[in-house]
């Protein structure tokens, strides 16, 4: 049986490590830089603070190493999401909506249900915390776990990059 537990601080090098991972296979193309130790930073800060601005659900490797990756990856996967609270309606009368950004299986653990399992404590916590919708982006090897779990297709806002907005307006 696989047990997640929660993430917290000291796993933040590793949810960066995952989340790197989880780029390259996306994109094909691995791109470190400065973002990771921004990255690292806000993942410290808001899986210690007390709002929950960030929650996780993590899987340990086998063999776990230590914190600095020397003996190998501690984490085999995790689940990452946020709530968002906006003004109620009628058809979200708390106004918060949970949101998975960062579901990822280092290479090595991948086919072993990982994903399924950290996205599913994860849920489990959005529900307890009661929210009533949750919201994510999947690519398009994933979209067949999220549908598995009830995840459907819903309208999809517009979005606007704001830095080529500025950019554009700036030239």
């Amino acid at each position: 049986m696989i047990t997640p537990r929660a993430a917290g601080p000291g796993d933040a090098v590793e949810l960066v490590r995952l989340r790197r991972l989880m780029y390259l296979a996306m994109n094909g193309r691995d791109e470190p830089g400065s973002w990771e130790r921004a990255a690292e930073a806000v993942a410290r800060r808001q899986l210690a603070g007390p709002d929950g601005r960030m929650v996780g659900f993590v899987v340990e490797a086998d063999g776990v190493g230590d914190t600095t990756g020397a003996a190998g990856p501690r984490l085999a996967a995790c689940a990452l999401g946020s709530i968002d609270e906006r003004l109620p309606s009628p058809v979200h009368p708390t106004g918060r909506r949970g949101f998975v950004f960062n579901v990822c299986t280092d290479p090595r653990y991948r086919g072993r249900g990982y994903a399924r399992a950290t996205t599913e404590a994860l849920l489990g916590w959005f529900a307890e915390q009661g929210i009533g919708r949750v919201d994510l982006h999947a690519t398009d090897d994933a979209e067949g776990l999220y549908r598995s779990l009830g995840f459907t297709e819903h309208a999809t806002p517009l979005s606007l990059d704001l830095r080529r907005w500025r950019e554009a307006r700036a030239g």
